[in-house]
């Protein structure tokens, strides 16, 4: 049984390009060493199209039955993403082939890195397919509705554990680099199938990466190398616009940097975008304003439920 799911989930990875031809063995005693397993033996059936969720379920059983997890969503998860990593390319091997295709064009790039982000089932496609999303007619137009169900919920052994587990600092945040290939543990999500791209902004370095919840198509998070704080400041929207012209078919903003009304992550400076057109950017200017000494620039108050503000021009400084 350990065999052919092991089989299986390698195919996977061949099918989906995480795992070259020449690497299978490889791959499988990776999967073996992870189930301090010896033996293999080949499935005489071949397979194809394999249903990810299904093989890794398999797998996670097999653990749960050999006594090296427990039966909760914590620590299945904890250990499909180890699984997982057997299968990932390295960071370096990621940077160079997202940078490579940038050459192409910078939405080349990002397509393949979202493809990556699913395939290694950091984004797990089968959790977000549960997100209930409609549009509903307002009279300030279209406006999405979400309901994110992707989370899993935690499971009281999982949360009595985190209770009693050793306070660690390591990673800082969430949204700490140090993040990329970490196995984690109760109270933190393990990482080692997530990759980062770097990227300059401000003259100052950061991280690319999509978030693992996926509120809307590419939904992904850009943050400072250093764990430092939100500051909503001038500086803010020069990494704005630098990002966006990395990826001009990208959109990216920010949250306040105030408590409860701001980010959920107060402690590290980032942002959100994605490839995605939100309701508010198709509303109409309801009331046009003119800025003194800036009669060029296009501005007024949008009409919406909030107050919003847009200011456009062709020229970012």
């Amino acid at each position: 049984m350990l065999s052919k799911s092991i089989t299986k989930l390698v195919q996977y990875g061949m099918e989906t390009g995480l795992v070259p031809e020449c690497e299978k063995n490889y791959t499988i005693n990776l999967l073996l060493d992870v189930f301090h397993e010896d033996e293999y033996v080949e499935p005489e059936e071949s397979f194809s199209d394999v249903d990810l969720e299904e093989t890794l379920n398999e797998l996670l059983d097999e653990a749960v039955k050999r006594g090296l997890i427990e039966d909760s969503v914590v620590y299945r998860d904890l250990f499909d993403t180890r699984l997982m990593n057997c299968l990932m390319p390295r960071p370096a091997q990621v940077q160079k082939e997202f940078w490579d295709k940038y050459q192409n064009s910078p939405q080349e790039a990002t397509d393949y890195f979202y493809k990556l982000s699913q395939d290694s089932n950091y984004i797990r496609r089968y959790r977000v397919k549960k997100d209930q999303k409609w549009k509903v007619d307002s009279p300030y137009g279209e406006i999405d509705i979400t309901i994110n169900l992707s989370k899993p919920e935690k499971d009281p052994k999982a949360i009595a554990a985190a209770k009693n587990a050793k306070a660690s600092s390591y990673p800082k945040c969430l949204l700490c680099p140090e993040n990329e290939g970490y196995a984690g543990r109760v109270n933190h999500p393990a990482r080692q199938n997530h990759r980062i791209i770097p990227i300059t902004i401000n003259d100052t370095p950061w991280g690319f990466q999509y978030s693992p919840y996926v509120y809307y198509n590419e939904h992904c998070i850009v943050f400072n190398s250093k764990h430092t704080p939100m500051k909503i400041e001038r500086n803010t929207f020069i990494k704005l616009f630098d990002f966006v012209k990395l990826f001009p078919h990208y959109f990216l903003g920010s949250n306040a940097d105030l408590p409860i009304v701001g980010g959920s992550i107060l402690s590290h400076d980032h942002f959100q975008g994605g490839h995605y057109t939100f309701a508010m950017a198709k509303a109409p200017i309801e009331k046009h304003v003119t800025i003194p000494g800036f009669e060029d620039v296009e501005a007024g108050i949008v009409k919406w439920p909030l107050s919003v503000l847009r200011i456009r021009h062709k020229d970012s400084a």
